[in-house]
């Protein structure tokens, strides 16, 4: 078992926990339903209603101990970015952001987690995928099913103590499970089909609540579990959730299931656009852009949508210029292009960089664009 720390996903949560952040209130903490996690803390007061106020420790913001704790490896950087903004995203269906406070999970251990990503065996009873049977056929072993799993905590004040109040829990499956006959030898795959990952991760998940529950820090507070299809390496964009339930104090609800889709513009290996207005747009948005500067070597996006509505859609601009005034001037230019051209009920992250550098970023939250220039004075 090993520990990716993703680094640039971490700074991304930061960034989007953080943006807009005013005054920092003071306020004792306390864990679960006690008082024997004391200490001075402070929380974030965001400006925007849609976000959580984030709770800090000492100033400082909280990294959870299982943070990029993974079962096997998988190159797909995209993953780790989905996987924590979609948990978050359907932790707002269940946790109001004017009622509650965000921390990164602080009540799974490193170690436990570990375990549980871990096949279960006589050395590893706890383990949540299946005991291997000693097959290295790819349509007759044991996969590993579960691959990464995150834990986001919600918490409210109470008797002048922030205590925790709710949680939210990713359960990320494998869709392929990329595996070596021998160390250090040629990669293999075992392909999962949607039927079994949706009951593998029921089943992961229904024993992750059932111990969770036995935490006296946990007790009897409101869990969302999430179900994450984990996006294979060879594809340009990150996975989605596919379904979520509520544990209201027990054991979990009914699942719902959900329409997430992710798709990279302009389309690849010959997949047809979930929206050909959307796809119109981008390539119309995509050629107004390269013809502005002839040192434009590259224009993608990731979109995001919820069934067929897009959600949001990130663009990266790869240039060839470093001199300021010429990136100012185009970033203004594709701020001018993005609302000319890109659906406009969409979000937009547009990142400007060179090979090396990230130049400038245009964004579009609620309708309202803001930009920033790198090392601009």
């Amino acid at each position: 078992m090993k520990k990716f720390l993703k680094t640039t996903s971490l700074l991304l949560m930061c960034a989007l926990l953080l943006a807009g952040c005013g005054n920092l209130q003071d306020s004792s903490l306390s864990s679960g339903g006690g008082d024997s996690s004391k200490g001075t803390v402070q929380t974030t007061s965001s400006s925007d209603s849609s976000n959580y106020d984030v709770l800090l420790s000492g100033g400082k913001y909280k990294i959870s101990p299982i943070s990029g704790l993974t079962a096997a490896d998988n190159s797909n950087q995209f993953n780790s970015r989905s996987f924590e903004s979609g948990l978050m995203n359907l932790s707002k269906k269940q946790f109001s952001t004017n009622s509650y406070v965000f921390q990164e999970g602080q009540v799974l251990s490193a170690s436990t987690v570990t375990d549980w990503l871990g096949r279960k065996s006589a050395k590893n009873s706890t383990g949540l995928n299946p005991e291997s049977n000693g097959s290295t056929d790819a349509t007759k072993r044991a996969p590993m099913y579960f691959q990464q799993m995150l834990e986001e905590d919600y918490l409210q004040k109470q008797d002048g103590k922030y205590k925790l109040a709710g949680m939210s829990i990713g359960i990320a499956m494998n869709k392929i499970d990329y595996y070596q006959k021998k160390q250090y030898g040629a990669t293999y795959k075992t392909t999962i089909t949607e039927d079994e990952q949706k009951a593998q991760g029921e089943r992961v998940a229904k024993e992750v609540v059932q111990r969770l529950r036995k935490d006296n820090r946990v007790g009897n507070i409101p869990i969302v579990v999430g179900l994450y299809t984990v996006a294979p390496e060879d594809t340009l964009v990150g996975g989605t959730y596919f379904q979520y339930s509520v544990s209201k104090s027990g054991d979990l609800g009914n699942w719902a299931d959900l329409g997430y889709k992710n798709q990279m513009l302009p389309t690849v290996n010959g997949d047809t656009a979930i929206s050909s207005s959307d796809s119109d747009a981008f390539s119309n948005f995509k050629d107004h852009v390269q013809s502005y500067f002839p040192n434009i070597s590259g224009v993608t996006a990731q979109t995001h949508y919820d069934g067929t509505t897009l959600k949001s859609m990130d663009v990266t601009i790869n240039t060839q210029f470093d001199g300021l005034a010429q990136v100012t001037s185009f970033a203004q230019f594709v701020q001018q292009s993005a609302s000319k051209y890109l659906p406009s009920g969409a979000n937009l992250d547009i990142n400007i960089q060179t090979v090396d550098n990230q130049q400038a970023v245009v964004t579009r939250t609620n309708g309202k664009f803001y930009s920033h220039v790198y090392d601009a004075d």
